[in-house]
């Protein structure tokens, strides 16, 4: 069974599909904040990337970054065990929903 994921980390995991190369700890917290709505602390995103990491749902490695100015940054990039946790998440969300579109959208 995949990796259960917490909301936040949800969030996080959809930015990086979002991102894709560009996936920066920085660029991952804007994306949250921006489809979140809510204020992102960068160390809250760093520490969800590294238990991430340790859980084996994302990797790392150094890159030069054009968005950066050529400087080199951490990416991000989800491994397929992210991908299969993002896809339980999400079909358990289509589940869960089905038939509560009326409902969902009166509140």
């Amino acid at each position: 069974m995949p990796a259960y994921l917490g909301e936040f980390e949800q969030l996080v995991l959809l930015a990086i599909l979002r991102l894709g190369e560009e996936a920066s700890g920085a660029a991952v917290r804007d994306v949250v904040e921006d489809g979140s709505g809510r204020t992102v602390w960068i160390g809250a995103v760093h520490t969800t990337l590294d238990r991430a990491i340790a859980k084996g749902l994302v990797s790392a490695r150094s890159v030069e970054l054009e968005s950066a100015g050529g400087r080199r940054r951490k990416v991000y990039a989800l491994e397929p065990a992210g991908k299969d946790a993002l896809g339980h998440a999400w079909a358990t969300w289509t589940r869960m929903t089905r038939g509560l579109k009326p409902k969902l959208e009166s509140l």
